[in-house]
């Protein structure tokens, strides 16, 4: 065998695990992991450099097998650490692209920003940048849903 041929199926992987307080959304073996960091997107590959950050409500991407194999996730805020072979991402919500439900997203997003507004007008004492996350996730879920970017997303007005 060539060695080139021979380096390309011994693609090396890294434990991933996607944790949401209701449990595991996806556990098993990647070749690269790319989530929603609060400066930028992170990427990280096999033997990635020790890594603490913030994630950002958006979309997180596992690449199972580089350009055949992708599990898309629409995430929340939370954290992310790596260390030797393993990444671990510990969000407020992970839904699976294939499992977003357009209605109960858009219901979630309606309901987060009521909730900020009321906040701005001062009847709430609840946490801005928690509903400020949850808009975003909102968003991005009907994004990721559309096949578009969550910056692409413009969410209905009614007419009243």
């Amino acid at each position: 065998m060539r060695p080139s041929r021979l380096r390309h199926e011994l693609v090396a992987t890294l434990e991933v695990s996607l944790v949401t307080p209701d449990g595991s959304a996806f556990e098993g073996e990647a070749e690269m992991l790319i989530v929603p960091g609060a400066a930028g997107e992170i990427g990280v590959l096999a033997r990635h450099a020790p890594l603490v950050a913030l994630l950002k409500a958006g979309s997180t991407r596992v690449h199972i097998r580089r350009g055949q194999e992708v599990r898309e996730f629409a995430t929340g805020p939370g954290f992310f650490k790596v260390e030797q072979d393993r990444a671990l991402a510990l969000v407020d919500d992970a839904v699976d692209v294939d499992e977003i439900d357009v209605e109960h997203a858009r219901a979630q997003l309606e309901a987060a920003q009521a909730e900020l507004a009321r906040v701005e007008a001062g009847d709430s004492e609840a946490d801005r940048w928690q509903l400020e996350q949850r808009v975003k996730h909102a968003e991005n879920m009907l994004a990721v849903a559309s096949g578009g970017d969550a910056g692409d997303f413009r969410p209905r007005t009614s007419a009243t």
